[in-house]
């Protein structure tokens, strides 16, 4: 069975953007590898990012009424796996046993699926796309700013086209498409 290789990042929800920004940034010493103004994702390592942060007051202006302090903090963590073989056994094996992602999205530097647990938690589980090098450039470049949520895919169609022997690299590669809508169940919008 394919455990995850690696602890990839927190994604925070948070009404104190800049705040939250800045502070993580000066705690860690951490570098902005993107911000605008709806999602920051900042690093202090090699991975393409350690924190993200997503603005409600740019994604959800109206508070959720009486949420309080439950409408902001932890939104998700995510887990990395080896490769994409081990991604997709891992999907299969959850989908057998009536586990689905609510959320499966093509990110452009993480092919990722998204799962509540039992208490509501979110769990994103992910392969990376690229090497560090790449992942911050994908981050950097035009691509990711006008699409910084990534592209829909169909999970078992990705496992066919797998199963039929098309290159790691080419499933890995974001499909074309419009910019993925962001589900309720992810609790920003």
């Amino acid at each position: 069975m394919a455990k995850p290789i690696k602890f990839a990042h927190v994604l925070f929800s948070t009404r104190r953007f800049d705040d939250m920004v800045a502070w993580y940034k000066n705690v860690f010493e951490a570098t902005i590898v993107h911000q605008d103004p709806a999602v920051a994702f900042l690093t202090y390592d090699d991975e393409n990012h350690r924190f993200g942060f997503a603005n409600l007051d740019a994604l959800r202006p109206e508070p959720m009424k009486e949420a309080g302090k439950a409408e902001t903090g932890v939104n998700h963590l995510s887990y990395t796996y080896a490769n994409l073989g081990d991604l997709l056994g891992v999907y299969e094996r959850l989908r057998d046993q009536g586990i689905k992602p609510y959320w499966p999205v093509h990110h452009g530097m993480t092919l990722s699926f998204y799962y509540l647990d039992p208490d509501g938690n979110r769990i994103e589980l992910q392969v990376d796309c690229f090497d560090s090098e790449a992942s911050f450039a994908f981050m950097k470049s035009d691509a990711f700013s006008e699409n910084p949520i990534g592209v829909s895919f169909d999970p078992d169609e990705l496992i066919e086209r797998y199963r039929n022997g098309e290159s790691e690299e080419e499933l890995l590669r974001r499909p074309e498409g419009p910019m993925a809508d962001i589900p309720a169940a992810h609790g920003v919008t």
